[in-house]
């Protein structure tokens, strides 16, 4: 489902941001892409969703090339991070009915599909309210719902828990787990790594944009004689630094 090889990203002559990364991730995971702030998540992740284009490399999501046929790979993923705004003027609803029509989704589909997450985000007190009357976590559920309104094949977590209390965390974890399937995968980015462990089968692990380790977080903690992921983590980064 996502294929990344020799991936490298400069911004000018000196800052470069991603060096020959490769990973890659299969349907019915979710995978996770582990690492601390500025080691190069975000940067990846904003290439594999064609919004920046990769120096040299290749990156390929869901089988289209993300450089060749960047309209094909928009429509196959979902995209959720910790920083995303809503409408304060629209509802829930409106909202979700907007970018359906967006994504090309005719009214009476549309419809269908938001009863269904509705039900699976917990959202029925959340629809028919202003979305400036949500708290933070509330407005999680909705920024969720929207990027999965057409069921994408890929959907991309990119610290999608930041600024969230205990229950909303809990359930953008129990929708991920629950939304991976033998045609999709989960992209988890973190630097969370107690949410790593409990959610991902396996991680690539990365630091200052270079691949430190892929392995199953199994594996990873094994290799490095770890009791858990985040100990791992940091054996594993401090002995390529």
């Amino acid at each position: 489902m996502i294929e990344v090889s020799g991936l490298t990203k400069r911004f000018g002559d000196k800052v470069i941001a991603v060096q020959d990364l490769s990973f890659s991730a299969k349907a019915g995971e979710i995978y996770g892409l582990l690492g601390p702030n500025g080691a190069g998540k975000t940067t990846t992740l904003r290439m594999l969703a064609t919004l920046l284009k990769p120096s040299s490399g290749s990156l390929k999501v869901a089988g289209y090339d993300v450089t060749t046929h960047p309209e094909d790979v928009r429509r196959n993923i979902g995209v959720v991070n910790g920083g995303m705004g809503l409408y304060d003027r629209l509802t829930g609803r409106e909202i979700l009915e907007y970018f359906a029509y967006f994504y090309g989704i005719g009214k009476i589909d549309a419809q269908k599909r938001i009863k269904q997450l509705e039900g699976a985000l917990e959202m029925t007190d959340l629809l028919d309210r202003r979305s400036s009357e949500y708290s933070t976590g509330m407005k999680q559920k909705i920024v969720i719902a929207r990027a999965v309104l057409h069921e994408p094949a890929v959907l991309i977590l990119d610290e999608a828990t930041n600024g969230l209390d205990v229950v909303a965390r809990r359930a953008v974890l129990e929708f991920a787990r629950a939304y991976r399937s033998k045609d999709r995968v989960v992209l988890f980015s973190t630097h969370i790594m107690a949410e790593a462990e409990e959610l991902c089968e396996r991680a690539a692990i990365i630091d200052h944009g270079r691949l430190v380790a892929q392995d199953s977080v199994a594996n990873l903690k094994t290799q490095s004689s770890a009791n858990n992921l985040e100990e791992a983590f940091f054996r594993l980064t401090r002995s390529v630094n």
